[in-house]
């Protein structure tokens, strides 16, 4: 009963990932506001709503690779995007080209 719990637990808490929504909340929105549009006063964080989906799936594969540290942050936003992988990040660069 425990293990057809636990592994219950694990489909569904996958499934809310593969939702760039959730992915965005939990990742993204504490430092970019949960509209994208929220920057830091000492530019820490960067408005990226509406971004183009190109050039943000292109940053956050450089973040995850470790080659960019824009505005310093490389390592914090290394350690955001390390567990996503390409087609993930490809959908949350889509959903934050959206807002």
């Amino acid at each position: 009963m425990k293990k057809i719990f636990t592994l219950s637990l694990f489909a569904s808490t996958s499934f809310l990932l593969a939702d760039p929504a959730v992915t965005y909340a939990s990742k993204c929105a504490s430092c970019h506001g949960a509209d994208g549009r929220k920057q830091v006063t000492h530019g820490e964080s960067a408005v990226i709503a509406g971004r183009n989906a190109a050039t943000t799936l292109q940053e956050l594969q450089g973040y995850k690779a470790g080659t960019l540290n824009k505005y310093g942050m490389g390592g914090v936003m290394k350690n955001m995007v390390a567990s996503l992988d390409d087609a993930t990040m490809r959908e949350l660069a889509d959903y934050i080209a959206g807002l």
